[in-house]
């Protein structure tokens, strides 16, 4: 029985492993209950106090070393622009552009139009930590006409930040609209909107590709804008109004260039700082003035950030930096999480804080030239000292844009604002923190030689170089020694009084280490204990700190409590649920406390509205949450524990997030250790944790107990296996109250004790220890029993370690032997620490004795004497012995103590596990005899080392393992040498047995011996096995070996045969009648076909066939208006047709279980609402080995009216690999990876596993216990085992045949952002490069290829399918690779050679392809399974074991003839083979695989997914048909003709010259790919009065179509200098624009409409009923495709937009549409424009337009003579004056020569 006293704390476990309550226990218990007990009606609430923490002296230590902010990682952001629709302006040329940080990245331009398609992808990578790439603004903007020489201008922009991505479900955004607005106009509304995917992949997440929806559904813009859950899609503009009022407590320093220089020279060290706060948010940063050479600098400032609220960026980021002519720094920064200030529930508020002080931490205090922790400042990683305290307060206001005095910039405004009062973030008092150091153990060698102290600080007291600080108030003057801060002591009991002076004690006085063994010293303190105590004042805000203790304090006994849920259902203990009904019960009256203390003392001054609206969403919160789990308690059934669970968990990450207060008060408090002058390590300890309250429920949880700490070294360097070896281990006391509630600091201390007080002058009061003095002391002896430990780190280069266990407790350590290469060491070793002294009374002692660590290493081999080589540091864990004290009885419940299982950490990751038992025996006045013996197992004789006695050890009985051995596959090279002749060694718990040696592994890798099996003693207790080991070791000449690698099978209950008797077989009672309808479409019509009736009766249940009949009776079930389907015309059919019908049923079914989940409230992952989508025809007893969300994806959901889509024979797709839906195909077979070489650790992230491993060993594993009576049924074979029916292992030859579709997403490769992939294919020695067949430029590629490989198995068994990128120049580079093992699949029962299809068909396109019938798989089957079977009866029935199944008999041969065949039911049985019983299982259906491929050198992040599949025909079977025809879909050509006859209510753009009145000059544009290739216009209609226009005019449009795709496909070449033309597929959309002609300058641009061919509004019948609602309207107009009705004759509205940004109507057009196929085209010829053949007639045009050459002179006569004719007289005459002065000028100097010289 595990003792549960001894649980809260044994944080070894991290938590994972708290108390388990059996029923036994809780009798004892029931002395708690008051009592007689009935374990089901208990309230476990009450028992778990005991559970947690019995005694008060000491709190849980945190495992966990490494910090785990501020280590970078790897990301990709992954960005595909799809296209972008209704930008504001008219006939642009946008490109968009994407930005993250500093990178941009631009799409192609498209040419005048206001909604262009792009479909590009775009890919960033970054190797930067979380916070800094969460903190990254992604900015998506559209820009038009840019160009090489201009910029651009920016149309509008859309931001958001990269943490808002990750934090979506699966880290993306998929097919939304981003709304553009414009920074700089904030009154402007909606730019326009771009669609696009967005997705954040950090290492080891996996994207999932949520399939198409319709395009319908996304076209519903506002319904999918690129918001996360819960922003309302009307975002308004706001304002944030940022104040700063003041900085104090900067540090003394200045880290300026220019200022040490001056120091050096001058000698002035005044205050050396000129800080200013810089604050980021939104992509925009904004700064106050700077204060010059001031450490308390006043600014009252406040900056203002114009942004849509909510905005949709997480933080904002403060700085307090230090301004400097040569470079800034930073002081240190803070961070407001916007979700804690705000809150956007029904009652919430909106952001709001202050005005409150903010701690900001950094590097160390202590000024140096180069501050190497300089990145802490900017907020990377944890500070590891207190920088400053600034005093802000944030506020926001929604704007009203429509008012006219609002400026309409976003730019960032600062401005001043007035002073605020002294009391408004509180009142200030004293505060007194005292702290006590135990022990002080664990101290790294390194700094063992020199003497160490310890110094503690609060914020900026206690600091030994800031000098003196002096409180604001009360203006109270300290005499400013070295020592810090003047400490007024009171020691009188009542309310103190400020009286005397004292200074503060800090610093501990430095002591020499001692050393406790090689690696680690410790202090001498032994009875004597130093003691600090520091003064300190600040605003008094405890009420924040109290009311996030009590939901700490809640959400602590919760994840306990759930800790100790899991670890039941984990070892499989009874009555889990009942354990969770306790931690309900116990989390409502937790909640109920929280109600009642967190309202009170309101009054208090400084508090602000953060203050009151955080109070009142706590308390509803809690409430809430206090209801459901009250509510929840009744529901827990066993059933239902784990859904339950799940809840839980987010009622503790909900707790978590309420507890976190963002308004800060009293600082955090920093324990450092100084050695010789340096500050080696730190800890850090926040001032909630050990604030003290009178209320316990609102004590910090570490106040006034003796907490164990381990410092850490700070900053970069503490990350990686640097950072994981202890500094030191202190065992600190901690108490921080106000000076006034002193009166029992030392209460929670170990008793015992005298205290030692610095003597002062008469009169005075005494002051605080400066140290303690333990008068009691206990003698213990510690017995450690440590057993075994597995999965350890592979510590060697040989992929093992030799591992050995050191064990600290108080001041000693001992060592386990070193048990030589193994990651799973049994040691079975009891270490025994003679004379533990321990300071404190025994009883306390006992409930709550100190923590033991254990460090596991690996000894180097290197050393001779073990004791002395080097050991790597391979994890650590701690444990809490159980205690005797001398008059008690060892005996049960709590001695001998069991063997527990304890988590080994190593930094933060874990890194095995470790069987061991403690207990601490007290040694009492008669010395050791009273202790109880040691008495091991007589049997084993190590010599000194003393086994784990009897009583702790485990029970053992004998158990026999059998090994399958079958070979070893892809083994590589040793030491350069290749493996030859192989042989594996299976070894557990001392036994083993070896495999037959492969005599040449490169022509038969496979073992000639194939089972082998060895007995073993094993624990009765299953989940105390021991690992079972393989090794694989290569035999060289001369007797040497060479381990090649190994494998550790950490569990083996997977392997343990349990007899058929304990799996749930009732199934020979019942024999069942199975109906299948050959409906290839799994709906949901049929519910009642599983029928179950007793073994005599026999039924006859009616067959449908849905294929003859269906047909017929479908069409006449349309809804409304619905157009006719055609009939399905089989020759049309093709594999696509299949492929396409079968995606759409996945987004279906995909869509369907999205619907469920988000119905039934918990999202679990669990069968959907307990198996809501088994199949209809399953048998119930199946449908919980499915597990995890792998239902099965087909079955789309019900359907309330019939399904529109014809009926087809589809196939599955699977989104995922096919292996995950089969457990990888080890159902008999399993793979076991190989590893050998160092593990990476997680600074060296290029090592990972994947790189380990050397090879696989296929086998697999059988144990069952040996017992006398061993059952003869056990279909037990003497040679073979157990493991009968299994085939032989001699080569085989197969024809593999690989299906390959598309590929999605890949990568880029080349610069231009795309890549030109191409397959590449190896099995075994066989490559195929599919190189000529490359794709230019294309990411998302099909290839609709077949390949055909010949292999022979075990040699060739793993199949890579790479795709490479082409390149004219260089080598190609590799996008992705994926690697299937096709041995396994071969030889699965799952029978995954070909995948059997629904419905069988001897020709067309669903044409059956295996070379084996499916009566002959059905006999093969039957036969393998020792089933009795099949039999075929009349009517269409066949029976299997007691099953019958149902189905049709005839089949349609290629002429329509139809013949009796029983393939059909044979298929049946095939399809439904897992509801047979013993042998059934799921057979693989015809279907198609999506596999991620992945890079070599990326490992984990995918570059993209293959959609493939393989079918494998062995060689010595009838040969396979030719392989399907799966070649991509040519596109069918199609012409398009556009007529366009007239058009009216044209708006006129012109003035008249003659009359004024206003026309226009009509000619109407169209295209239908792009504006470049095939623009087409119309003649001129001049000087339209009314605006209409007649035209008579035909456009021919010639295109390439998909019709699957409702793509057109266009090649063209990129540019002049593309090497080969590039193919795009654009929606069919044909654009019409109607523009006014002008001679002399640009055409004027009107209106335009854009039709989508697939889905536009039918035209009107007359201009009249021809309105603006028909584009802006869609959803409400009939919709029509030119597809389906071939010509179209109408009127449709053109539209423009007006400077409102609103549509307007600028126009009406008739015209007529007809479309026609290639063929039909050339038949009948037509005409562009007017000409030959089939010319349309000339338009009746008014007489005016025949006189367009007269116009400019007519023109001209109406200007000069009617309108302007004064002031042509006043010009032409100027004119004439102008001319005679030239003339005089020009002809002077002439006249004057003449004159001058008398010519």
């Amino acid at each position: 029985m595990k003792r549960s006293k001894n649980r809260g704390q044994k944080e070894d476990r991290n938590g994972d492993e708290p108390a388990i309550l059996e029923t036994e226990d809780l009798d004892r218990q029931g002395m708690f209950m008051g009592g007689g007990v009935d374990p089901d009606t208990i309230s476990l609430a009450s028992v778990t106090a005991v559970t947690t923490n019995v005694s008060n002296k000491r709190s849980k230590p945190d495992i966990k070393m490494e910090p785990s902010s501020g280590r970078p990682v790897d990301y990709q952001v992954s960005v595909t622009v799809i296209e972008a629709r209704q930008l504001v302006g008219l006939n642009m040329d946008p490109m968009v552009c994407v930005e993250i940080g500093e990178d941009k990245k631009y799409t192609s331009m498209k040419e005048s139009t206001n909604c262009p398609y792009y479909n590009e992808y775009f890919v960033f990578d970054f190797h930067v930590p979380p916070d800094v790439m969460f903190d990254k603004i992604l900015k998506v903007s559209v820009v038009h006409s840019k160009n090489l020489l201009r910029s651009g201008t920016l149309v509008g922009s859309f931001k958001m930040d990269v943490g808002t991505i990750y934090s979506q479900p699966d880290h993306q955004f998929y097919h939304k609209w981003a709304l553009l607005s414009d920074p700089d106009d904030i009154t402007a509304g909606c730019k326009g909107y771009v669609k696009c995917d967005i997705a954040v992949v950090a290492k080891g997440d996996t994207i999932k590709t949520p399939h198409k929806a319709n395009e319908s559904e996304e076209d519903d813009i506002e319904g999918n804008l690129l918001l996360p859950e819960g922003v309302p899609a009307e975002r308004q503009w706001a304002r944030y109004y940022l104040k700063i009022y003041r900085a104090e407590g900067l540090p003394r320093m200045n880290t300026s260039i220019m200022a040490n220089v001056k120091k050096a020279f001058i000698g002035e060290n005044k205050d050396l700082v000129d800080p200013y706060v810089q604050i980021q948010f939104a992509g925009q940063k904004g700064k106050t003035s700077v204060q010059k050479s001031c450490y308390e600098p006043i600014w009252n400032e406040q900056i203002v950030f114009t942004e849509m609220f909510p905005p949709l960026c997480k933080r904002i980021k403060i700085q307090l930096r230090d301004s400097d002519k040569v470079n800034d720094v930073a002081i240190g920064t803070h961070f407001l999480d916007l979700r804690k200030i705000s809150n956007d529930g029904d009652k919430g508020f909106l952001p709001t804080l202050g005005p409150a002080w903010v701690n900001m931490y950094g590097s160390t205090r202590t000024y140096t030239l180069m501050d190497e922790y300089q990145e802490l400042n900017d907020g990377l990683g944890e500070g590891v000292s207190f920088r400053a305290r600034l005093l802000i307060s944030l506020g926001m206001e929604l704007l009203d844009t429509s008012s006219p005095e609002i400026t309409s910039s976003t730019e960032v405004q600062m401005e001043g604002i007035p002073n605020i009062s002294e009391t408004a973030t509180g009142k200030v008092e004293e505060f007194f923190l005292f702290s006590s150091f135990l022990e002080a153990t664990m101290i790294d060698r390194k700094i063992g030689d020199k003497p160490i102290h310890f110094e503690v600080t609060i914020g900026y007291y206690g600091n030994e170089n800031d000098g003196v600080v002096k409180p604001k108030t009360k203006g109270k003057k300290g005499d400013g020694d070295e020592e810090e801060t003047e400490l007024i002591n009171n020691s009188s009991e009542e309310e103190m009084d400020d009286d005397g002076d004292l200074q503060s004690v800090a610093t501990t006085p430095p002591m020499k280490p001692v050393i406790t063994d090689r690696n680690y010293f410790h202090l001498p303190y032994f009875e004597r204990k130093p003691c600090i105590y520091i003064k300190s004042w600040w605003q008094d805000q405890r009420r924040r700190l109290y009311n996030a203790n009590i939901i700490d304090n809640i959400a602590d006994k919760l994840e306990d409590g759930l800790n100790d849920v899991q670890e039941i259902i984990k070892t499989e203990k009874a009555y889990p649920e009942r354990r969770l009904r306790g931690v309900l019960e116990e989390l409502s009256q937790g909640c109920s406390q929280f109600l009642s203390l967190a309202n009170k003392d309101q009054s208090q001054s400084g508090r602000t509205k953060l203050d009151k609206e955080r109070l009142k969403l706590c308390l509803s919160e809690v409430e809430a949450i206090g209801q459901q789990a009250k509510t929840m308690r009744s529901q827990v059934k066993k059933s239902t524990v784990r859904d339950k669970l799940k809840l839980a968990q987010n009622f503790l990450s909900k707790l978590r997030f309420l507890a976190e207060e963002p308004q800060h008060s009293v600082p955090d408090v920093f324990i450092w250790m100084i050695g010789n002058g340096k500050r080696i390590a730190y800890a850090r300890v926040p001032s909630k944790d050990i604030l003290y309250s009178s209320i316990d429920e609102e004590k910090g949880k570490d106040c006034g107990k003796v907490k164990t700490i381990f410092l850490r070294i700070p900053g970069k360097k503490g990350f990686g296996p640097a950072g994981w070896t202890v500094q030191s281990k202190i065992e600190i006391y901690l108490w921080l109250g106000l000076s006034r509630q002193r009166k029992d600091y030392l209460s929670g201390l170990p008793n015992g004790f005298e205290e030692n007080k610095l003597s002062r002058g008469p009169g005075l009061p005494a002051s605080p220890p400066i140290s303690l003095t333990y008068m009691m002391k206990q003698i213990f002896q510690l017995r450690v029993h440590v057993y075994q430990a597995r999965s350890l780190f592979a510590a060697d280069s040989t992929g093992l370690s030799d591992p050995f266990a050191r064990v600290f407790f108080s001041s000693q350590s001992q060592v386990t032997e070193v048990l030589a290469e193994t990651l799973c060491p049994t040691w079975d070793q009891l270490l025994v620490f003679e004379n533990v002294e321990l300071f404190g009374e025994a009883s306390e002692l006992r409930d709550d004795p100190p923590i033991i660590v254990i460090e596991l290493y690996d000894q180097d081999t290197v050393s001779v004497d073990w004791l002395d080589g080097k050991a790597d540091f391979m994890g650590r864990t701690f444990a809490k012995p159980v205690v005797k004290m001398a008059d008690e009885h060892y005996g049960p419940p709590r001695f001998p103590p069991q063997l527990e299982y304890y988590q080994i950490y190593r930094g933060n990751c874990t890194a095995g596990e470790m069987l061991a038992a403690f207990e601490l025996l007290q040694i009492g006045p008669n010395g050791k005899a009273d202790l109880p013996p040691i008495d091991g197992p007589t049997d084993i004789d190590r010599g000194p080392i003393l086994p784990v006695p009897l009583g702790i050890r485990p029970v053992l009985s004998k158990y026999r393992i059998e090994v399958l051995f079958w070979g070893l596959r892809d083994l590589k090279r040793v030491n350069l040498a290749q493996v030859d002749r192989p042989r594996v060694d299976i070894e557990c718990a001392g036994k083993g047995v070896q495999s037959a040696l492969i005599s040449n592994y490169r022509k038969n890798p496979n073992f000639s011996t194939l089972v082998k099996w060895f007995e073993v003693d094993l624990p009765e207790n299953e989940l105390l096995h021991p690992p079972l080991n393989i090794r694989v070791v290569d035999c060289r000449a001369f007797g040497r070996y060479t381990l090649v690698g190994s494998h550790a099978v950490t569990t083996l209950r997977k392997f343990i045969y349990r007899g058929a008797d304990k799996q749930a077989n009732n199934w020979s009672t019942t024999e069942e009648i199975i109906v299948v309808s050959m409906d290839s479409e799994p709906s949901f019509k049929k519910v009642e076909t599983v029928v179950k009736l007793d073994c005599g009766s026999d039924a006859v249940v009616k067959v449908e066939d849905d294929d003859k009949d269906g047909k017929g009776k479908k069409k006449k079930r349309k809804k409304g208006d619905e157009m006719e389907e055609e009939e399905l015309d089989e020759s049309m059919l093709d594999w696509w047709s299949k492929y396409f019908a079968s995606i759409e049923t996945l987004t279906e079914s995909l869509k369907a279980q999205e619907a469920a989940l988000s119905d039934s409230e918990d999202k679990d992952d669990m069968d959907i609402a307990d198996g809501g989508d088994i199949k209809p025809d399953d048998s119930p007893v199946k449908g919980t080995k499915k597990g995890k969300g792998k239902k099965d994806k087909k079955k789309p959901a019900v359907d309330p009216y019939e399904k529109k889509k014809p009926k087809l024979d589809e196939l599955k797709v699977y989104p995922k690999e096919l292996e995950s839906d089969f457990d990888n195909f080890e159902d008999w077979l399993h793979s076991f990876n190989l590893y050998r070489g160092k593990a990476g650790d997680d600074d060296d992230q290029n090592v990972t596993d994947e790189d380990r491993i050397v090879g696989k060993f296929k086998g697999s594993l059988c144990m069952y216990k040996v017992s006398d009576d061993m059952p003869r049924d056990m279909n037990f074979d003497s040679n073979m085992g157990m493991f009968n029916n299994i085939p032989s292992n001699d080569p085989i030859n197969v024809l593999v045949r690989i299906y390959v579709i598309r590929a999605t997403d890949l990568h880029p490769a080349d610069i231009n952002g795309k890549a030109d992939p191409y397959i590449a294919i190896k099995l075994g020695k066989t490559e195929i490069k599919d190189k000529e067949n490359y794709i230019s430029k294309q990411l998302n590629p099909l290839f609709g290829k077949s390949f055909d490989v010949e292999a022979t198995f075990p040699m060739d068994s793993t199949l890579t399918v790479s795709i490479y990128d082409w390149d004219l120049v260089g080598t190609d580079d590799l996008i992705g690779e994926t690697k299937i093992d096709l041995e396994n699949r071969f030889y699965s029962k799952h029978r995954a050679t070909c995948g059997i299809t629904r419905a069988y068909a001897i020709h067309g396109y669903n044409v059956w392809r295996d070379p084996m019938k499916p009566t002959h798989i059905l006999a093969k089957l039957c036969k393998d399974g020792k089933l009795d079977g099949p039999h075929y009866g009349p009517a269409g029935r066949v029976k299997v074991e007691n099953r019958v199944f149902m189905a049709p008999t005839e089949i349609e041969d290629e002429n329509g003839l139809k013949k009796q065949t029983d393939e059909h039911l044979a298929l049946t049985v095939l399809n439904h083979w897992e509801e047979i019983p013993r042998a059934g299982c799921k057979l693989v259906p015809e279907h198609v695989e999506t596999r991620p491929l992945l890079h070599p050198d990326k490992p984990g992040i995918e570059q993209g997914r293959i959609e493939m599949w393989v079918d494998m025909f062995p060689k010595d079977m009838t040969a396979p048909g030719p392989a399907l025809d799966i070649s991509p879909r040519k596109p069918k050509k199609f012409e398009l003709r556009v007529i366009i006859w007239n058009t009216d209510e044209v708006v006129l753009e012109d003035d008249d010259i003659f009359t004024g009145e206003k026309s226009s000059d009509i000619f109407v544009r169209g295209w239908l790919k792009g504006q470049q290739e095939d623009k087409q216009d119309t003649d001129v209609h001049y000087h339209s009065i009314t605006g209409e226009g007649n035209f008579n005019w035909r456009f021919i449009y010639p295109f390439d179509y998909l019709m699957a795709e409702e793509k057109i496909v266009i090649s063209k070449k990129e540019s002049m200098f593309a090497w080969d033309e590039t193919e795009y597929k654009i929606p069919a959309r044909l654009n019409l624009q109607v523009w006014d002609a002008d001679h002399f300058s640009a055409d004027d641009f009107l209106g335009a409409i854009e039709l989508d061919l697939n889905r536009f509004p039918r035209g009107a019948k007359t201009p009249k009923q021809c309105t603006i609602e028909m584009v802006t309207n869609e959803g409400e107009m009939p919709m029509v495709s030119i597809f389906k009705q071939k010509r179209i004759k109408g009127w449709w509205p053109f539209v423009a937009r007006n400077e409102d940004d609103e549509f307007e109507l600028t126009g009406k057009v008739e015209a007529e549409l007809h479309l026609l196929t290639g063929e039909e085209a050339e038949k009948s010829p037509v005409g562009e424009g007017r000409n030959e053949p089939e010319p349309l007639e000339k338009p009746n045009r008014p007489d005016v337009a025949l006189l367009w050459f007269l116009i400019p002179f007519k023109a001209a006569k109406h200007l000069i003579c009617d309108q302007y004719r004064w002031l042509t007289i006043k010009i032409v005459t100027a004119l004439l004056l102008l001319a005679i002065f030239a003339l005089f000028i020009y002809n002077m100097p002439g006249y004057m020569v003449k004159k001058m010289l008398g010519a």
